[in-house]
């Protein structure tokens, strides 16, 4: 086992985990740390606490020091480096003609990087547009070509559920979405109304999916016989989250409703015929 505190680096980014040096750091606190990017400020979400060490990536990298006001000034600092360097970069795309959008720019702590974010249609090539940059800014450039889902990521907004996007307030990692997951939620295939922002199929298709895979494996299918103290019956609907199946009996002229348990407890379930 091996001592850590899990630090982020953006309100919804990936948890990393860092060596305490043996101190205790409080929740909230922010922290200096060393990364592959050069030295960066972060927030502890989570404490100190004992991990397998095949859960982590070693040798971790110690945390340097527990951040000061003055840390916190210079963060402020390079987030209003950062909008003129947005500015800036925007402009000199226009003046080469590229198809590129400039989403987000950010400095590292240290300053000794500044990193370009955009989305294209396909390959850019930007090497002139990165001299331009380096020339400007004294330092080193990396320009980032990103997706769709990470684009909304970062900028956020307001899905069709009414809320914040989930991607840009606790998602730290995208999971795959299948259009097989609205299917088997009976959702309507109608792209405008399964596709979030970003134009991607949306993040939350995936949250239930694991009940109605449960579900769907428990429950009859549609159209499937099934023999009922009432006579022999056809399954017409289903309401998966409930767990109610309808059966229509064509002798009684009526369809009779379910649960789940109700056949499987009065052995009806066990009759179902191909």
């Amino acid at each position: 086992m091996i001592e850590v505190i899990g630090v982020r680096f953006k309100k919804a980014g990936k948890i990393y985990y860092f060596d305490p040096g043996g101190e205790t750091i409080s929740l909230d606190n922010y922290v200096i740390v060393e990364t592959i990017r050069g030295i960066e400020f972060g927030k502890v979400v989570l404490t100190n606490k004992q991990v397998d060490e095949e859960d982590v990536v070693l040798p971790l990298k110690k945390v340097i020091r527990i951040a000061t006001e003055k840390d916190k000034l210079a963060v402020v600092e390079n987030q209003e480096r950062s909008q003129s360097a947005l500015l800036a970069c925007t402009e000199k795309i226009k003046e080469h003609g590229l198809e590129m959008n400039l989403v987000e720019v950010e400095y590292t702590f240290d300053r000794n990087k500044i990193i370009f974010y955009f989305t294209a249609d396909g390959r850019v090539d930007f090497r002139n547009l990165v001299k331009d940059l380096a020339a400007m800014f004294k330092t080193r450039i990396e320009l980032r070509q990103i997706g769709v889902r990470d684009e909304a990521k970062m900028l956020g907004g307001i899905g069709p559920c009414g809320r914040m996007l989930c991607c840009s307030t606790f998602l730290g990692d995208f999971e795959p979405v299948s259009i097989k997951m609205a299917k088997d939620q009976n959702l309507s295939l109608n792209p405008a109304k399964i596709s979030g922002l970003c134009g991607r199929l949306m993040c939350c298709l995936k949250y239930e999916n694991d009940d109605y895979e449960t579900a769907k494996r428990e429950l009859p299918d549609i159209g499937e016989k099934i023999n009922t103290p009432f006579g022999n019956g056809k399954v017409v609907g289903l309401n998966i989250l409930e767990r109610l199946i309808q059966i229509e009996i064509p002798e009684k002229e009526r369809v009779i409703e379910y649960t789940l348990d109700e056949l499987i407890d009065e052995g009806i379930l066990a009759q179902a015929t191909e």
